[in-house]
């Protein structure tokens, strides 16, 4: 090699280093609660073995990360296939968790998102009563759930069956009130209970109300013995938790794509449902449980 291109080769190694160093982290953003908490902690200690720099911005607004992703001033995020379809797209209609992931991840690449692989999990909305009470009584399904509701209007008027609700869900044009289409279930004012969301969980596993709406994959299902019971109609979409990234994102970052399909792949219901109860119920920290479970997979 002669001393002019050994130069040269020197000055491209610097401008390579000099360019790696001065390049902008990725910008992660996500939700505010448990388990968007640990995908943040899981993501950034992956990517960072995996070489990439990532800043995360986690308790951002659902709308705020969608706008902020469209506008370039977020790389990424973890968003569910339910959301997209309903709350971005505007669109209601029944589908199954593959025509909803096909769906939005040909609408958003109009925005120039992509999204890739799905986790086999599905965060999705159900009704869940505590355990022993639901195996007492025979009841696994919603149908037959709303059979002891109409069954107790008819028979025990005194006697509510009380249900649990988000303030959200009680007045949502896709929340209870085509719920009760779907289901014909008929209900009296005072047989609705409205409250925070996390307050559900702890309202059903204390008798305080029958029956609740609860998140599938939230660790309180676990942790309280609750029963989610089957939503027999089908009336609730899949929420399939997907990374979400911005093509130029992906151009400029090779390994990224593949980077965040091995994560993903390695999700299920019961893989975070633990991990979620990990955390609300046993005081773990994100980025512990997070930890823990990489190297569990041997990712770290």
């Amino acid at each position: 090699m002669t001393l002019k291109t050994c130069f040269l080769s020197l000055i491209a190694a610097a401008s390579l280093i000099g360019s790696q160093a001065s390049a902008a982290p990725l910008v992660l953003a996500t939700k505010s609660f448990t388990e968007q908490h640990i995908l943040s902690a899981m993501t950034v200690q992956y990517l960072q073995k995996k070489g990439f720099q990532v800043q995360p911005k986690t308790n951002i607004a659902t709308v705020i990360s969608r706008n902020a992703m469209i506008n370039k001033q977020v790389d990424m995020t973890w968003e569910y296939t339910g959301t997209s379809l309903i709350i971005f797209n505007h669109i209601n209609q029944r589908m199954t968790p593959q025509e909803s992931y096909e769906t939005v991840k040909k609408l958003d690449a109009k925005h120039g998102l992509v999204w890739l692989k799905p986790a086999d999990m599905n965060n999705t909305y159900a009704f869940a009563m505590q355990r022993k009470r639901a195996d007492a009584e025979h009841i696994t399904t919603m149908s037959q759930m709303v059979a002891k509701i109409e069954d107790i209007r008819r028979n025990d008027p005194d006697n509510n069956w009380l249900l649990g609700l988000d303030l959200e869900f009680s007045g949502r044009s896709d929340g209870m009130k085509p719920l009760q289409q779907a289901y014909q279930m008929e209900l009296d004012r005072p047989q609705i209970r409205q409250m925070d969301p996390g307050l559900v969980y702890n309202a059903i596993r204390d008798g305080f109300v029958d029956a609740g709406l609860v998140y599938t994959t939230d660790g309180r299902v676990k942790g309280f013995d609750l029963k989610v019971l089957e939503d027999d109609k089908g009336f609730f979409p899949s929420y399939a938790v997907t990374p979400v990234v911005r093509k130029d994102t992906l151009d400029a970052n090779p390994g990224l794509e593949e980077a965040l399909n091995t994560l993903s792949s390695q999700l299920n219901n019961d893989a975070i449902t633990d991990m979620n109860a990990k955390v609300d119920i046993d005081h773990q920290s994100p980025q512990q449980v997070a930890r823990d479970f990489l190297q569990s997979k041997g990712l770290l």
